[in-house]
């Protein structure tokens, strides 16, 4: 029997039950707009978690004192950071584009009644462009303010709201630890990163910040913005190798420092990415699994009540590749068309899940096809055992069924 026409008996087959082949496709299209829309919910994380770690600064290597973390616990002294360290490294790697030294601590922010506990983070003018920092009102602070000590300070986006709800901050005063600060500028929103909110804190000149509002000699970090054409592995041997010198470190001794760069963050937020999109993709085939099955019991009992009408076929001459072919094609048929509208109804969930949440979902191309292709899978898997069920009956038995 030629294809079409086994093509063509399937449909009407099909379309002479619509209740049943309707409820057939129905596991299919719920498992694949589910694999679909759980998918997009994993690149839309992946891809939110990339921005904010770009937003972090591009190229960036940060030098924290302490050692590595072991058993998350750091070694190592907490106050082994000193300026004369930062201008070393300077000096001693070439690949380095700019540097700034940090320290940071928590301090009351005043401005009249208005009163706010936030991060006060000390840095060079440098920090804004190492850390991919934009003004929305005013300025930064200059290299003569950050040299002279000036008392000078640059506001969060979240720290300017609340501060300043009805006006505009630049130009006023605002006392930090009774210390007296005119505001410069503003920078742009960043959002929360989780662990830090760039968006609540205020930064003024390091000098400052270690003499008159935070007491410290020692530095927070060091952040360094590398050469893009740099190997940072490479720039990390030389700062390691600048350090252990300065900090007269012997040889087989563990560091009093460690140094981290943006790979590792992307790499662990890869990877926690995922973890995420493999276990949310798992619970969503499941559905697909039901779906099979579903398949598999609908074509069961369509090959029971078409058992007269394959003896028919079988007396007038059909073989038993032409019944297991009709049948197959059903299977494939159901599942082939649930799984397409199940990745137009998958891609519409993504939409209204980026719409009424604060999720943020990215439909990937692959994700299209994968689903597809397991649906037609599913389809064959589940289907064959009816079809060869069907094709395998006795044309003389089947014409008695009643």
């Amino acid at each position: 029997m030629l294809l079409w026409i086994v093509l063509k008996v399937s449909i009407k087959s099909l379309l002479a039950n619509k209740l049943r082949s309707v409820l057939a496709m129905l596991g299919i299209i719920i498992g694949v707009s589910a694999v679909i829309s759980m998918l997009s919910l994993g690149a839309g994380a992946k891809a939110q978690v990339m921005s904010r770690i770009t937003a972090m600064g591009t190229n960036l290597l940060v030098v924290r004192p302490g050692g590595q973390r072991r058993g998350g616990v750091r070694s190592g002294s907490r106050q082994s950071l000193v300026l004369k360290d930062a201008q070393s490294i300077l000096d001693a790697v070439d690949e380095i584009k700019s540097l700034s030294p940090v320290a940071r601590g928590r301090a009351q922010v005043k401005y009249f009644n208005e009163n706010l506990n936030t991060t006060v983070t000390g840095a060079s003018l440098t920090y804004f462009h190492i850390r991919n920092f934009e003004i929305s009102k005013g300025r930064i602070f200059t290299f003569l303010e950050e040299e002279g000590g000036h008392r000078v300070a640059v506001l969060g986006a979240e720290v300017a709201s609340q501060l300043f709800p009805d006006s505009d901050p630049v130009g006023e005063k605002v006392r930090i630890k009774a210390v007296n600060f005119t505001v410069v500028g503003v920078l742009k929103s960043k959002g929360d990163q989780g662990w830090f909110n760039p968006d609540d804190m205020v930064v003024i000149p390091y000098l400052t910040a270690m003499k008159r509002v935070l007491g410290k000699q020692h530095l927070d970090e060091i952040n360094l913005k590398v050469n893009p054409d740099a190997n940072t592995e490479e720039v990390e041997q030389k700062i390691t190798k600048v350090l252990r010198q300065r900090h007269k470190i012997e040889p087989g001794s563990e560091d009093d420092f460690h140094v981290r760069n943006q790979a590792e963050f992307i790499e662990m937020a890869t990877s926690f990415t995922k973890i995420f999109s493999v276990l949310l993709a798992g619970i969503a085939s499941i559905s697909l699994l039901v779906g099979g099955i579903g398949i598999m019991n609908i074509m069961l009992v369509t090959v029971t009540e078409r058992t007269r009408e394959i003896g028919v076929r079988k007396a007038l001459g059909a073989r038993e590749r032409d019944i297991l072919r009709q049948f197959l094609l059903e299977s494939v048929i159901i599942s082939s068309v649930g799984g397409a509208l199940g990745v137009t109804l998958g891609f519409l969930f993504s939409i209204l899940i980026s719409t009424f949440s604060e999720y943020q979902t990215q439909v990937e191309p692959y994700s299209i096809f994968l689903s597809l292709g397991v649906a037609t899978t599913v389809g064959v898997f589940f289907g064959y055992w009816p079809a060869r069920k069907a094709a395998q009956l006795d044309p003389i038995e089947a014409l008695r069924y009643e």
